[in-house]
């Protein structure tokens, strides 16, 4: 569960070394953006989508360039198990643009995202269980780490474009409402598995205080966006008799990750207590701490959908408590990434 590392010998903020997991920060400001805009702080979200959709294009561009220069590098990150999960964010991150597009008309880029999402998420699905079958030598539950439960995150934002754009697609509307009710059931199923491994390994082995890591805060953040996009199964026109006989199931369900959810928020403030205070463990800038915003984000957003789709409007008191807690905690995080590159660009003036 410790931090996952960077490739060995390579500095923090080289190329070489450029941490997928930064995609994290996409997720976060943009996740950030659609709550602001869901419970009306229009400006601030606009803000926020430019952040997010210029920091997408960013990372994008370096992560090819990356691949080009230093494949050797992204070639042992996809095969590290500790390391291939975390290339998960950047199919959370399309998706997120892809509904900060969709919100600003551009339906024909929302779909491309999902799209493009879509085919990273079965090319990194099926490479990292062959990883962890094939190539891991470390064949017991230490292993396991909360980065893991992003490949559930990616999985269930594939559901929210996915019910987004569903209505823009004609004809194909119905094969795409049965692909995001699929996607559905199947990140709550890889969600039971990997929920119960991490369990085991936190409750019932030793736990050292640098095992606790902001990838912690994912195992919210996957009952949070599987709540998110179970309410925008029940909101979508499902036009299948089929899929509309689910409605019932998906409800229950729903309200039963939600409520997971919250049962993980103080569960997670007590580990960080534990680590930072009670073991004083200083805390430093390092890029899985937007694993600890994204989770807090999409929260909110998940409170205020289902308090919408349950007609409950004190989640939608919930929802704006949370959503500025995981602003502040943004600027906190934000102000760690720009200090560490401020740095790095004096350290790089530094004549040797």
């Amino acid at each position: 569960m410790s931090t996952i590392p960077i490739p060995s010998g390579q500095p923090a903020l080289s190329l070489q070394g450029l941490h997928p997991g930064n995609f994290a920060l996409v997720m976060s400001t943009g996740i950030i953006a659609l709550g602001l805009n869901l419970l009306g702080f229009g400006r601030i979200a606009a803000a926020m989508q430019t952040v997010a959709v210029v920091a997408w294009v960013v990372l994008v561009a370096l992560s090819l360039v990356r691949l080009l220069r230093h494949p050797g590098a992204v070639r042992i990150d996809l095969l590290n198990p500790r390391m291939v999960f975390s290339y998960f964010t950047l199919v959370a991150a399309t998706n997120v643009v892809g509904l900060l597009l969709h919100g600003s008309g551009q339906l024909a880029l929302a779909v491309a995202c999902w799209f493009l999402a879509f085919l990273a998420w079965c090319l990194l699905l099926y490479l990292a269980f062959s990883v962890l079958t094939f190539l891991t030598h470390e064949h017991n539950v230490n292993i396991v780490h909360g980065g893991w439960l992003i490949a559930i995150v990616g999985t269930q934002s594939l559901v929210l474009l996915g019910a987004r754009i569903a209505p823009d697609l004609g004809e194909y509307t119905g094969y795409m409402m049965i692909e995001v009710h699929m996607l559905w059931g199947l990140g709550l199923v890889f969600y039971g598995i990997f929920v119960t491994l991490f369990c085991h390994r936190i409750f019932f082995l030793t736990l050292k205080p640098q095992d606790i890591s902001p990838l912690l805060w994912v195992v919210m953040g996957a009952g949070a966006i599987s709540a998110n996009a179970g309410t925008s199964l029940i909101a979508a026109d499902a036009r299948l008799p089929f899929l509309v006989a689910q409605k019932p199931f998906i409800d229950g369900v729903t309200m039963i990750c939600w409520a997971w959810a919250t049962w993980w928020v103080p569960m997670l403030a007590i580990f960080g207590i534990w680590k930072h205070l009670v073991n004083r463990v200083p805390m430093r800038y390092e890029p899985v701490m937007w694993s600890m915003v994204f989770p807090l984000g999409m929260y909110a957003v998940a409170s205020a959908r289902l308090g919408l789709a349950a007609d409950f409007p004190p989640l939608y008191g919930i929802s704006r408590l949370m959503i500025w807690v995981a602003m502040a905690v943004w600027l906190v995080v934000m102000a760690g990434l720009v200090r560490r590159l401020v740095r790095a660009l004096m350290q790089s003036r530094t004549p040797a």
